[in-house]
């Protein structure tokens, strides 16, 4: 299963000849998972959150100001205290823009610890669980 958003790059979101800034990306997808974590764990309390462990992006197409984007966003590992999201960034043609895998690992703010996926969360995220992001 697959969650979609879309995104429209700003003008402020470019360089100089109208591309997206590479940083931009990892604006989107951070976008892209916070509102997944809202469907996947709408009942969080403060002490317990997300944080992220690591993100890769591959950069496979240039996109422009004033496009709106498509973040498709899927769950590709679950480990025991993590899971592996994955993102791909499309244009309105379909064409893939990035690609990106994020390491997203539960934890404790009260203790300053990784903590084991809660049980409800880990079904959670077996409904999104995927190969492959459509």
């Amino acid at each position: 299963m697959n969650d979609e958003i879309e995104v429209y790059v700003r003008f402020s979101e470019t360089d100089m000849l109208g591309h997206v800034n590479n940083t931009s990306y990892f604006l989107y997808f951070e976008e892209a998972r916070t509102k997944f974590f809202k469907k996947i764990h709408p009942n969080r309390d403060s002490s317990f959150g997300f944080i992220l462990a690591s993100i890769k992006c591959d950069f496979l197409k240039q996109a422009y100001g004033d496009e709106t984007l498509k973040v498709i966003t899927t769950i590709s590992k679950i480990g025991d205290k993590s899971f592996h999201m994955q993102h791909m960034l499309v244009n309105k043609q379909h064409e893939k823009i990035a690609q990106a895998t994020a390491v997203i690992v539960c934890f404790n703010y009260e203790k300053q610890q990784s903590v084991a996926i809660p049980v409800q969360l880990r079904e959670n995220l077996e409904a999104w669980l995927t190969t492959t992001v459509k």
